[in-house]
């Protein structure tokens, strides 16, 4: 065979027939092939699934994100806009629409009264109550650094949640001295801007001054006693001079405008001027040394808005487990946000450690024993009348005689709400004051929260549950056992009894001074003395506790929130008993000294000043455009209410007590006030 055609057929040259080991390979190979083809295109349709799965996603966050900000945008265009409108519109604007709304509003007192042609006459003095009168930092530790002068109480409140702990300590006084800590210096803020706001929008003097103005008052005749709320009255001369100061602005607008000023104290600023009347009296070093007629010389009318003459059993819950009714209910709700469990913020702990540093707050605690606010089978508003309204025809339950049933109010703590029932015959108790106390607690994770229940050991803490039911009178015994260092200080500046004897010479001592029950009204027969408060509201009485001894941390004892009165004693809600009020000083506290104590000539008023009970039922506000009502009974919202301000503003013009129409009364003040049995 040729050799050409030897390659030909060798498959050297015939690319169409192939050789056996070809054959053989080409299946592989195109198996292979066709397996990387198959890895490819998977490989090409994961990438674009997963490309395809990236977009969506990138398309919805940017989709969220796109709408978060339509939304956000939208929010504040709508906010700029309506500001626009706000303040673009006439200010009578807003008058308008309520008035389409509610009808025709009536005129604030003060454009009514100067419509009618009154004028101001006499000068005015306002003096604040707790709380209500800002507070400033002169000096402080570094933490806060950059705020002379700013505002640490009152106003936005913002170094409270920029700085708690530092906020605390700077708030809080000497435990042992009730002044300065070292190295701080808090003030009140002086002038009508102390406590015309307590924060921004909610008003305490600011309506009041308004309608003032309305009828001429200005700067030169009005003048705010701001004092530092925190000391104890007399300390408040020592360190500050205020009764001094508060002095010479009276004697200066007397002098000026030739007429009496018009005294309007409000809450404890009522206690805090019957201290500076008996001190403005008193001979140096103690005293002011104005001699025994000063009063009469200076003073028309002192007009007491929400006095809490007799103290408050709110205060009481609020020293001894740093409650009161809003609080118990909070922590019911979320208590770890109160207590440790949840942040470790140990709020409760730490207001314990402030407020029982502030010597004012002791001279809140009841007065009178339970002659005034009842035994543990009586008090004088056993029958009040918030029982009446659940009873049913066929209740056979034991009443008091006018057929409601009777409340014991007498036992301001009770530890059970069957303790709190039960006659006092049948109740076991257990005397506390021979407890043996200790530090027997093993968790130490408290940080640096003091705390007097902390030395009381689980012994002492155990015996204040056995003891089941304290009255006003016990309930002292109890505040000096649980807060020894507190009641030690308050000792030395307050006292809670009833005289035996005035003419003794003890009670010349400014402890006294600001107990209407131990101490005589100044020597001032034209003066005239008001007490104005609101009515028809539920106020805090006594409380039902709970023992909860958890840990070292915590405070032991809570107000058992789960105690209801039912259909029969609709008066206790929450673990409070309450009666009737304004919500913070009981009917009894407020009206009691000029209903009965004060009225006439009595050893408590030797020279006949004049007394007025004017009591200004509650009505809510009708609308929400009424912010908070200008008929309110509320104990700080009553500084708005239209009746009041008329009231004042036609005394400080020169009106009396008997041109107003002497008491207007609500509540059953006097028929309570003749159950209480004090020697006059």
């Amino acid at each position: 065979m040729p050799a050409w055609r030897r390659r030909k057929d060798g498959g050297f040259g015939n690319s169409n027939r192939a050789t056996t080991s070809e054959q053989q390979l080409s299946p592989k190979i195109d198996g292979e092939f066709e397996d990387q083809k198959s890895e490819k295109e998977k490989t090409t349709k994961n990438s674009n699934n997963k490309s395809i799965k990236f977009l969506k996603k990138e398309r919805s966050k940017r989709s969220c994100i796109n709408s978060c900000c339509w939304l956000i945008g939208f929010i504040c265009s709508t906010w700029w806009f309506l500001l626009f409108l706000y303040n673009a519109m006439p200010a009578s604007f807003p008058q308008y629409v309520t008035q389409a709304i509610t009808g025709p509003t009536p005129d604030p007192p003060g454009v009514k009264l100067h419509k009618e042609g009154i004028t101001a006459k006499h000068p005015v003095v306002f003096v604040p109550g707790i709380v209500t009168g800002g507070l400033e930092l002169w000096e402080g530790h570094r933490c806060m650094d950059g705020l002379f002068r700013k505002r640490l109480w009152g106003g936005t409140f913002g170094e409270i949640y920029k700085r708690p702990l530092c906020w605390v300590e700077h708030m809080s006084l000497d435990n042992e001295t009730g002044l300065d800590p070292p190295g701080i210096r808090v003030r009140p803020v002086s002038g009508l801007v102390a406590a015309d706001y307590f924060a921004a929008g909610y008003f305490v003097w600011a309506v009041l001054i308004a309608n003032l103005a309305r009828i001429g008052y200005e700067e030169k005749n009005m003048y705010m006693a701001a004092y530092d709320w925190r000391l104890s009255f007399q300390n408040t001369e020592v360190r500050d001079q205020t009764l001094s100061r508060m002095k010479s602005n009276i004697e200066l607008m007397v002098a000026t405008t030739g007429e009496k000023v018009v005294v309007i104290p409000h809450s404890m600023g009522a206690l805090y001027f019957l201290h500076f009347m008996k001190w403005v009296e008193a001979p140096p070093p103690m005293g002011g040394g104005g001699g025994s007629d000063w009063c009469g010389k200076h003073i028309k009318a002192v007009m007491n808005i929400g006095g809490p003459f007799l103290g408050l059993p709110k205060i009481v819950a609020g020293l001894f487990s740093a409650e009161a009714k809003d609080i118990a209910v909070a922590r019911a709700v979320a208590p770890g946000v109160l207590d440790l469990d949840i942040f470790g913020f140990q709020t409760l702990q730490h207001a314990m450690r402030m407020t029982r540093t502030w010597d004012s707050t002791m001279s809140l605690i009841p007065k009178g024993g339970d002659a005034i606010w009842g035994t543990l089978d009586w008090a004088p508003e056993e029958d009040h009348g918030c029982v009446a309204k659940n009873l049913k025809k066929n209740d056979t339950q034991k009443t008091s005689g006018n057929g409601l049933k009777s409340l014991n109010y007498g036992r301001i703590i009770s530890f059970g709400k069957d303790v709190a029932q039960l006659h006092s015959s049948k109740i076991e108790r257990v005397d506390f004051m021979g407890a043996i106390e200790g530090r027997n607690y093993v968790n130490r994770s408290c940080g640096d929260v003091w705390n007097e229940y902390h030395e009381m050991g689980f012994g002492g803490i155990k015996a204040v549950a056995d003891y089941k039911v304290f009255t006003v009178e016990s309930v002292l015994e109890l505040l000096q056992f649980v807060a020894p260092r507190m009641m030690k200080r308050g000792s030395a500046h307050y006292s809670y009894g009833i005289a035996d004897n005035l003419e003794d010479k003890e009670y010349q001592h400014y402890k006294y001074w600001s107990n209407p029950l131990e101490s005589r009204l100044p020597n001032a027969p034209e003066m005239e003395i008001f007490s104005m408060y609101g009515v028809g509201l539920p106020t805090e009485r006594s409380y039902i506790y709970k023992f909860s001894p958890s840990s070292e941390c915590y405070i032991p004892f809570q107000i058992d929130t789960s105690a209801e009165g039912g259909t029969h004693q609709s008066c206790l809600r929450g673990g409070v008993y309450s009666v009737d009020g304004d919500e913070t000083v009981p009917v009894l506290s407020a009206g009691y000294m000029c209903a009965k104590g004060w009225r006439g000539k009595t050893r408590f008023n030797p020279s006949g000043i004049k007394t007025y009970v004017r009591e200004y039922n509650h009505a809510p506000p009708a609308t929400l455009l009424e912010g908070r009502g200008t008929q309110s009974g509320n104990h700080v919202d009553i500084m708005g209410n239209f009746a009041l301000i008329e009231d004042i503003i036609r005394v400080a013009s020169g009106a009396t007590g008997n041109d107003l129409g002497g008491d207007r009364v609500y509540s059953d003040i006097f028929r309570w006030s003749e159950r209480i049995k004090v020697r006059l």
